[in-house]
């Protein structure tokens, strides 16, 4: 979305259509209010939930919001990755297509340091699929390790809590699809 308005700019001014500050709309969506504002200058992306409690709050609907978007871009260029905002010191998650809303499906790079591990996911809607880019790391699904080495992948229904952990002696890397976003 090289071209039209921003996800940011279209919550920025519904917000302020609705009479809040960042703060107040943070503390009635459950967020943070350094969230909302990085969300407002297009720094991270929120998940479909997210958005949808952020949307709840300004009393609009998804369709709505999308109603008056631009069409994506085909293309994706490296530069316009976003960092998540579930990515930790061991554990670096980047949206490959960071204005992906309203799409099917939300494709990110993970990359792990050695004993990193994302967030335990509870069970959600949706389905997922991982690539090993790098490295060995163990996939854990309903409390079961599964080792995964470079070339090897997973897919899995997203109803069973689930993570990855870099189990193997150096940096790891994932590409990682998820129908339903929850990074």
């Amino acid at each position: 979305m090289e071209d039209g308005l921003r996800i940011g700019d279209k919550l920025r001014r519904l917000r302020m259509e609705n009479g809040l500050t960042q703060e107040e709309l943070a503390n009635r969506a459950y967020l943070t209010k350094g969230f909302i504002s990085q969300l407002e200058r297009d720094l991270t992306s929120p998940s479909i939930a997210t958005l949808k409690s952020i949307l709840d709050v300004l009393g609009v609907d998804l369709a709505e919001f999308f109603q008056d978007m631009p069409s994506p871009t085909v293309v994706a260029r490296k530069r316009a990755r976003v960092l998540s905002s579930e990515s930790t010191e061991e554990c670096a998650i980047y949206f490959l297509l960071p204005k992906a809303l309203g799409r099917i499906m939300d494709p990110v790079i993970v990359q792990m340091q050695k004993g990193g591990r994302t967030v335990e996911h509870s069970p959600h809607e949706g389905e997922e699929f991982g690539f090993v880019i790098k490295g060995s790391v163990t996939l854990w699904f309903d409390n079961k390790p599964h080792r995964l080495n470079v070339g090897d992948c997973f897919y899995f229904k997203s109803s069973t809590r689930h993570w990855v952990e870099n189990s193997g002696r150096g940096e790891a890397h994932l590409l990682w699809v998820v129908s339903q976003s929850r990074f």
